[in-house]
């Protein structure tokens, strides 16, 4: 794991959006197509703006799975996550070679086998991700399940997990915030070849000092990052702000 700090947050989603484009283009030129994992969420929003803006991308030759998305949450709710990736993501790029998307609407179980024989004939080469106030990745809060080898899992969302999506604004009150999720498990993103992790603002620094400084623990999910040779976390000076060494 890698870790770059930039002054700004405009500044960490032109990073790290211009070093996702680069590796896709390579994984495009190295094997005729590039698989991708797509993160939502607040901390992503330069992020995803950059990548949309890169030239050197043949999206037709890109398919993009989807990180994680809420049980029961109608598509047309404004905190649905299939919502946010086709109105910021899709929908302002030329048709990719496939999308797939977690319906949370249906039988859960149903779509994550689904989802995961999907995936399995797709393995990933870059990985857009974030980190959560209690430091889950995806929707994996802790104490997090890093033993499953199933792609896509049913989660339980934690009271920090809901009440960080009603202070973002997503939800009205706390109660319409749902409680289970469909999410990728931290196996299959560990899985991916590239892995960006996109982390500002002050809020989130608390979970990025354990993320990097506590040993590697299910009770601070994204450490397990520290494991992953091809992770680079951005990072602005909001949300570094505790780390020892900086």
């Amino acid at each position: 794991m890698d870790v770059k700090i930039v002054a700004s947050l405009v500044e960490l989603g032109k990073t790290a959006g211009a070093v996702a484009a680069q590796l896709i283009h390579e994984a495009i030129a190295k094997n005729g197509t590039a698989n991708i994992i797509m993160a939502t969420g607040a901390s992503q929003f330069e992020t995803i703006n950059q990548l949309i803006i890169e030239k050197d991308i043949d999206w037709s030759k890109v398919t993009m799975f989807h990180l994680d998305e809420y049980i029961g949450l109608p598509v047309t709710h404004p905190a649905s996550f299939r919502k946010y990736l086709r109105e910021r993501f899709l929908s302002k790029l030329p048709p990719l070679q496939a999308v797939y998307l977690i319906d949370g609407e249906t039988n859960a179980a149903a779509e994550c086998a689904r989802l995961n024989d999907l995936i399995a004939q797709h393995p990933v080469d870059v990985a857009l991700v974030g980190i959560g106030e209690n430091g889950h990745l995806a929707f994996n809060d802790p104490p997090a399940d890093f033993e499953t080898d199933d792609p896509y899992i049913v989660v339980q969302l934690d009271a920090a997990c809901r009440q960080q999506q009603l202070g973002e604004g997503w939800f009205k009150s706390l109660e319409e915030v749902p409680q289970q999720a469909i999410s990728m498990s931290v196996k299959q993103i560990l899985k991916s070849k590239n892995i960006i992790c996109s982390v500002p603002d002050s809020r989130k620094a608390t979970a990025v000092k354990n993320t990097i400084e506590q040993p590697v623990s299910n009770l601070y999910p994204a450490s397990i990052l520290q494991l992953h040779a091809g992770c680079t976390i951005y990072l602005d000076q909001y949300s570094a702000a505790l780390l020892s060494n900086r």
